[in-house]
């Protein structure tokens, strides 16, 4: 008989762990969030992705070692809080450069007048 990392004896009937398919989707939306953030984009599968990766953990917990997969929600939350950083990070950015060029005038150093003004 096999024995498991806790010193139990497995019975021969448990099935075999298997790893957990909502990890490894909060792992991929979690990519394609960081890869997305600077345009804003990155949101949806970032949060998303925090989602499935509270219900995958819940569920690893739940199997008492028959899925696997922690090592990917741990990674895929990590990834979507970048992601939503990232995303936070391009919007105080553009809002920053809209109100330079609000309050600062036009780029340029030209008037907004129009040419028939003096």
């Amino acid at each position: 008989m096999q024995q498991q990392a806790l010193g139990e004896i497995r019975d021969p009937r448990d099935p075999d762990p298997v790893p957990s398919t909502k990890a490894a989707t909060a792992f991929g939306l979690a990519i394609v969030g960081v890869i997305t953030a600077p345009f804003i984009g990155g949101v949806v599968p970032a949060i998303l992705a925090l989602r499935l990766a509270g219900e995958a953990e819940a569920e690893i917990l739940a199997s008492k070692g028959f899925l696997t997969g922690s090592v990917k929600v741990r990674r895929g939350r990590f990834l979507a809080r970048l992601a939503l950083l990232i995303a936070l990070g391009a919007v105080l950015l553009g809002v920053v450069v809209w109100l330079a060029v609000r309050v600062g005038g036009s780029p340029g150093g030209t008037a907004d007048f129009p040419s028939n003004v003096d």
